[in-house]
């Protein structure tokens, strides 16, 4: 798996803080906190046919990760879905596209961590691309990388922060051993999320992913939690380790930027018969259903 430069984006317009310019002309000052110290907030969202999926819990994680930081004058829903608006329309957009909204702590007065020297802000960014799901659909192999995800009395996942780096390093050992993604653990030993995405896996015909204790609360994890529960399929949040992945029938990812991806293979085991199982292809086609039929309007006729 591998994102290339994709030329509808060549001639982006961004959002950096109200002000839409061409991708090459925009600019975040060096002064900001999300430069200074990666003190910044995000969200990824799709836009399908018109129509954003999840945009209220979206925006919910978003507005409560920034107060557990302590940001001051956190714009409303209303204020960033214009943005959001605005940025579509400059960039004609209706299908197809994926959104990064990004929110720092704002500018500070000079350069230091101490969030008194903030005194202009926060900074709402919003990237709006042209992106096809990042996986491909047939499946995608892992690794489990050395790097573990924090603890919670460390940096705790409930906080939907910027700072990136464990995923980072955890991506590189992918690339290196040639996997699409690395399986990440917790400080126990327990399985948390990979570098991008949440995994569940299914064994006993039971449905089964790792609690949200050393990862965030994704979206679309919850919606596929909820989606299995509609159609009667047992499903199950709990500690779970790599032989569990291992031995499982089948297994898949989730997340914003791919939807759902079989796992067909996990540290050179083949999961199940190596080929997406039912529970991955029957919860696909839910999922597809729903982001097809709901969302909120941010393009006129969506």
């Amino acid at each position: 798996m591998w994102q290339t430069f994709d030329e509808r984006n060549r001639d982006l317009i961004v959002n950096v803080g109200g002000r839409l310019t061409h991708r090459d002309q925009a600019g975040v000052s060096p002064f900001d906190s999300a430069v200074q110290g990666g003190d910044a907030v995000w969200e990824g969202l799709r836009l399908y046919a018109g129509k954003i999926f999840r945009l209220d819990a979206h925006l919910a994680r978003l507005r409560a990760s920034a107060k557990a930081l302590a940001f001051t004058g956190i714009p409303s829903d209303e204020e960033i879905t214009e943005q959001i608006r605005r940025t579509l329309a400059a960039n004609e957009m209706r299908d197809g596209v994926h959104v990064r909204l990004t929110l720092t702590r704002g500018i500070k007065i000079t350069s230091g961590m101490d969030p008194r020297l903030n005194t202009t802000g926060p900074t709402l960014i919003v990237l709006a691309e042209f992106k096809d799901p990042v996986y491909d659909a047939s499946g995608i192999t892992l690794i489990t990388a050395s790097v573990r995800r924090p603890a919670p009395d460390c940096l705790d996942p409930k906080i939907h922060h910027n700072n990136l780096l464990p995923s980072i390093l955890a991506k590189v050992e992918a690339n290196v051993a040639g996997a699409d993604d690395a399986v990440m653990l917790d400080h126990r030993g327990f399985i948390a999320e990979t570098n991008a995405t949440h995994i569940f896996f299914a064994s006993g015909g039971t449905l089964r992913t790792p609690t949200t204790v050393s990862c965030p609360e994704g979206i679309t994890r919850a919606t596929v939690l909820e989606l299995a529960r509609s159609a009667g399929l047992p499903a199950e949040t709990g500690d779970y380790t790599l032989p569990q992945l291992y031995t499982a029938g089948e297994a898949f990812v989730t997340g914003t930027m791919g939807g759902l991806v079989p796992v067909l293979k996990v540290d050179g085991r083949t999961v199940g018969d190596g080929n997406p199982g039912p529970l991955t292809t029957h919860l696909t086609k839910l999922y597809a259903n729903l982001t097809a039929t709901s969302g909120t309007e941010v393009v006129a006729g969506g």
